[in-house]
């Protein structure tokens, strides 16, 4: 039998994918794991691409899940947060700027060692948002995959150490997780306010093209609506749950064996990578509590390289100060929107 003819027709291939992806959001879910509704398809389309069994998403599915990303982000950025940045601007320079020059010089070291191709393993060492990063290194020559590989590589060692210094470091360690409610009241003429913001974004950045324009334009308008107009961004965890499942699935698809043994082969690598940025971003902590008086919890999530959305989802399930982590990790990911296309460029000269 040949391996088309021993291929499962597609209907059913998608029937199963849903399944497996729905199995694996659970099981991560189980452990508190952030950024499970994301990983859970993508390990599933990742089975399903290196076993012969591939799938395909149209771009307007991936474009409109892009512009979702950009309003939840925006979501975590209220005013409170800018005012913060102001109130704390020596701490938030240092942190911001010490945290994207480390994480470039182990970007460029993994690249001279020739573990990952250049641009490839600077955005796969940005400490912005892991989504954003992975959907912006697309349109600057990176491979998405192996970017994808080490930002959520870094994600779990983020939630896992996060979990560690809660249960040793905070009085409120035995508190329990609130458990997220999938279908919560839904205020339903902001949502329909914020789809018609999410497709008006999707629209124009086919027009103008500029490069994971669906998510930065998205994210740029809703920010500006919600603090200067009143704005409400209403985005019900199901309907996240989609836009995820399709980012998930657009990054898991594209890999295949041949990747996987390459991502295989650079682990070692990259774990090395990871966790000495995790060591200088400890240390970064560390000055935050000793000068600072900062909570041991909310100094390592304020400067955790985890990314601005996966720090906003384990932040909100715990007890610390929420804008000063908010606003050191939204000040980093504004920085690296900013310096990320600049440093790429870069990098491939020097590389």
């Amino acid at each position: 039998m040949n391996r088309a003819s021993s291929r499962i027709p597609g209907p059913l291939r998608w029937l199963l994918l849903v399944l497996c992806s729905a199995g694996a959001v659970i099981v991560l879910e189980y452990f508190h794991l952030p950024a499970a509704l994301l990983l859970g398809p993508m390990f599933a389309a990742i089975i399903f691409a290196a076993s012969g069994q591939p799938l395909a998403l149209a771009p307007r599915w991936q474009r409109l899940a892009q512009a979702v990303v950009g309003s939840m982000i925006a979501r975590a950025m209220p005013s409170g947060v800018f005012t913060e940045m102001q109130h704390h601007w020596p701490l938030f320079i240092l942190s911001v700027f010490s945290v994207i020059i480390a994480s470039t010089l182990l970007g460029g070291i993994l690249a001279k060692l020739r573990v990952l191709p250049g641009s490839t393993a600077l955005w796969g060492s940005s400490p912005g948002a892991a989504t954003a990063m992975t959907l912006m290194a697309g349109d600057f020559g990176a491979d998405t995959r192996l970017v994808a590989f080490m930002q959520y590589l870094r994600v779990l060692m983020v939630a896992l150490l996060a979990t560690l210094v809660s249960h040793f470091f905070t009085e409120n360690s035995g508190q329990a997780i609130p458990v997220p409610v999938l279908f919560a009241p839904l205020d339903l003429h902001a949502f329909l306010l914020t789809l018609a913001l999410i497709a008006g974004c999707t629209l124009l950045a086919g027009v103008i093209r500029l490069p994971a324009g669906p998510m930065l334009l998205s994210m740029f308008f809703a920010c500006l609506l919600q603090n200067f107009f009143g704005f409400r961004i209403e985005l019900p965890l199901w309907f996240l749950a989609l836009a995820y499942t399709v980012i998930g699935w657009a990054i898991g698809f594209r890999f295949t064996r041949q990747i996987l043994r390459y991502a295989l082969h650079a682990l070692p690598g990259v774990l090395v990578s990871v966790c000495t940025l995790l060591l200088i971003c400890c240390g970064f902590a560390w000055l935050l509590v000793h000068y600072a008086g900062i909570d041991p919890l909310t100094a390592y999530l304020a400067t955790s390289p985890g990314g601005a959305d996966s720090v906003a989802i384990i932040a909100s399930s715990s007890h610390v100060d929420q804008p000063f982590v908010m606003s050191m990790q939204t000040g980093r990911f504004i920085a690296v929107l900013i310096l990320g296309p600049l440093m790429a460029k870069w990098m491939v000269r020097w590389v």
